[in-house]
C-alpha cells in the first residue's frame, strides 16, 4: 500500500510540475505498446523493451524529465555494476580509446564525432553536421553551451539507431547520469533491437536531425525544448510504420533498488485515470501516454531522467 501510494504521489507530483507537453494529451491515438522484457541479474544488459506499435502513426513526442525525487539527491551513482555479468566485465567491455573530432561548433552548441577502431555490428552510416560529411562515426555527442560550462544532452549511434538524452543537470548536483535508451523508426532485430540507418544529418541551426532509413524514406527528430526540467523531441516518422514497432525504449531492471527504470503508467484509450504497474509485470496497453521511470532512487544511474512517449498523431507536427 506504501508504495503505490508513493507511487501515485511521484505521478501527481510529475504532471503538476510539468508543462502541457509532460501531462497527458487527452487526445490523439491510442498506440499498442507491448513488453519484451526479460529478467537478468546484470545490470550492464539491456533487457528491458517496450515496443509502441500503430499502423497509423506518422507523428509523436519524446521527453526525458528529471525523476520526482530528483531534488532530493545529494550524491549520484553512475558507476557500472558487474555484479552477475557471468559473459561480460569490466575487461571485455573496456575497449581502446575512440578517436573524436569536432563535427561543428559555435557559441551555443558543440557537436562530437567518435569513431572505435571496432563497433558491435557493421555500420556503413554517412553522418553529415553542416556541410560537414564523415563516415566510421559510431557516436555523436550534442552539447550544449551555458555560461561558463558544457553539458552533453544527447547521444546517437549511428550504427544501430540507439539514443540517450537528459535535461540540463540541476545546479545542486552539477551534473546527471543517462538512463534508458530508445529506438525511432523501424525497429528490427539483428541479436538485439536495431533500428538500419543509411545517412545521418544534424542541422545546428535548427537542432534537427534527418534520418535516411536503410530501407528508403526518412525521419526528423527535433529537439523542441531544452531547459533544466526536461528535454523534448518532436519525431515526424515520414510515413507510418506497418507490421513492426515504430519506436521501443530499451533499459534495465534488476530489482526495485538497482534498474534504470522500474516502473510504468499508461493512460489507455478514453480512460480517466493512469494505469500503473511494476514495468517487469506490464504486459500489454492500447494507450495515448505513457510514462516510464522509476519512485524510488536507484543504485544504478540514480539521476537518470524519467521517459514520456505521447502526443501520437496521424499527421506531422508542422499540420498540427
Amino acid at each position: 500500500m506504501m508504495q503505490n501510494w508513493l507511487f501515485r504521489v511521484a505521478i501527481l507530483g510529475f504532471l503538476s510540475a510539468a508543462s502541457p507537453a509532460g501531462a497527458a494529451t487527452l487526445d490523439g491515438l491510442a498506440v499498442d505498446v507491448t513488453n519484451g522484457s526479460e529478467p537478468v541479474l546484470c545490470a550492464e544488459k539491456d533487457n528491458v523493451s517496450i515496443n509502441f506499435a500503430s499502423p497509423e502513426v506518422r507523428h509523436f513526442r519524446i521527453e526525458a524529465v528529471h525523476p520526482a525525487y530528483m531534488g532530493t539527491l545529494r550524491e549520484d551513482r553512475w558507476a557500472p555494476d558487474w555484479t552477475a555479468c557471468e559473459d561480460i566485465s569490466a575487461e571485455t567491455s573496456n575497449h581502446p580509446h575512440p578517436k573524436m573530432m569536432t563535427l561543428f561548433e559555435n557559441a551555443d552548441l558543440q557537436v562530437i564525432g567518435l569513431s572505435y577502431s571496432q563497433f558491435w555490428r557493421p555500420s556503413d552510416v554517412t553522418v553529415r553536421v553542416g556541410d560537414r560529411v564523415e563516415r566510421d562515426i559510431h557516436m555523436m555527442q550534442i552539447l550544449k553551451r551555458r555560461k561558463d560550462r558544457i553539458d552533453e544532452v544527447l547521444v546517437l549511434y549511428p550504427g544501430d539507431g540507439y539514443w540517450r538524452i537528459r535535461p540540463l543537470p540541476p545546479a545542486h548536483l552539477g551534473q546527471s547520469a543517462y538512463g534508458s535508451s530508445f529506438l525511432v523508426g523501424p525497429v528490427d532485430m539483428d541479436v538485439r533491437p536495431v533500428v538500419n540507418l543509411k545517412d545521418v544529418a544534424f542541422d545546428p541551426k535548427t537542432m534537427t536531425f534527418t534520418l535516411t532509413l536503410a530501407k528508403g524514406g526518412t525521419a526528423t527528430v527535433l529537439m523542441k525544448e531544452l531547459t533544466e526540467d526536461r528535454l523534448t523531441l518532436e519525431v515526424d516518422l515520414g510515413q507510418a510504420v506497418k507490421d513492426q514497432p515504430f519506436a521501443t525504449l530499451r533499459s534495465m531492471y534488476v530489482t526495485e533498488f538497482n534498474a534504470d527504470v522500474a516502473r510504468i503508467a499508461s493512460r489507455e484509450e478514453k480512460a480517466r485515470s493512469w494505469r500503473e504497474e511494476p514495468i517487469m509485470t506490464f504486459d500489454r496497453a492500447r494507450a495515448t501516454d505513457v510514462w516510464m521511470g522509476r519512485l524510488l532512487p536507484s543504485r544504478h544511474n540514480t539521476s537518470a531522467p524519467d521517459m514520456m512517449f505521447n502526443h501520437f498523431r496521424a499527421s506531422p507536427a508542422s499540420s498540427r
